[in-house]
């Protein structure tokens, strides 16, 4: 774990945010009020920053590599990595500039923490990015870099590339993980699932807002908290994994739950730090 980092009146948070179902946010859906609140939080965010961010690094579930891989393209394309939905979901636009500088720099500071880095120069941005911004930061200004998982979504390793990152907070960048605090796919609108959600988010929260050095030890242990795995199947876990970055990057700051609702029979929760 990182030693503690004094917070400047400028330093932003770090978040783990859902980012919902595919494009859910910029479609029809039934009930009609379905992702309304989770829209409405996203919504909510930049408001509460300290100050406009200088740039957004935003870990996705969506990408996993062999390395701690960076998008480092000056007007990265969109990744459409979602399938049967309506075609206008796949018109959707976030022209927000990349920032190969940045990109570069955060290469350089994974490597110096002894973590396997590289440079993309030809990826995208996958839905777990531009989705949520559309509605967090709509005018798309703001410069973003995308950061993949590494395979084998050891939480460990993501906590401590957490806290190799933590300085960038200084600097004004944005640090978001991008995922879901339940994910299992066959649980989605199974009443079976529901108190298994509950049971583990409770854990989750109580592990976010624990002091930073029993929230590390927690978070590297998260598959033995109670329906863990009901939540994150084994080999599955990578809409978690998002959280042990952000985590790991809040160095002293502490967490606390900023959202939480029941969306399809399932508890999903969302986390600020500092």
């Amino acid at each position: 774990m990182s030693e503690a980092m004094p917070d400047s009146p400028l330093t932003q948070p770090t978040y783990f945010i859902p980012h919902g179902a595919g494009p859910c946010f910029f479609m029809d859906w039934n009930p009609a009020n379905t992702w309304q609140q989770m829209a409405v939080f996203l919504r909510g965010i930049e408001s509460d920053l300290p100050a406009p961010p200088t740039a957004i690094l935003l870990i996705s579930a969506h990408w996993q590599d062999d390395a701690f891989a960076l998008t480092a393209a000056a007007k990265p394309d969109l990744i459409y990595d979602y399938f049967g939905f309506p075609e206008s979901t796949y018109q959707l636009t976030y022209p927000a500039p990349g920032a190969p500088e940045l990109a570069a720099a955060i290469a350089e500071r994974i490597s110096a923490a002894a973590l396997p880095s590289r440079l993309e120069q030809s990826r995208g941005f996958d839905h777990g990015v531009f989705i949520p911004l559309k509605l967090m930061f709509v005018k798309a200004e703001i410069p973003v870099v995308q950061l993949s998982l590494q395979r084998g979504l050891d939480a460990s390793a993501h906590l401590q590339l957490g806290a190799a990152l933590a300085p960038l907070r200084e600097q004004g960048v944005l640090i978001v993980g991008s995922g879901m605090s339940f994910h299992n796919m066959r649980g989605y609108g199974d009443p079976r699932y529901t108190a298994p959600s509950e049971i583990f988010d409770r854990w989750l929260t109580d592990a976010v807002q624990a002091e930073p050095a029993t929230r590390y030890a927690l978070l590297q242990q998260w598959q033995t908290a109670p329906h863990a795995i009901d939540c994150h199947p084994r080999g599955a876990e990578e809409h978690l994994l998002p959280l042990m970055v952000v985590a790991g990057a809040a160095g002293a700051a502490n967490g606390r739950k900023v959202y939480s609702e029941n969306v399809l029979r399932t508890q999903l929760s969302a986390f600020r730090f500092g």
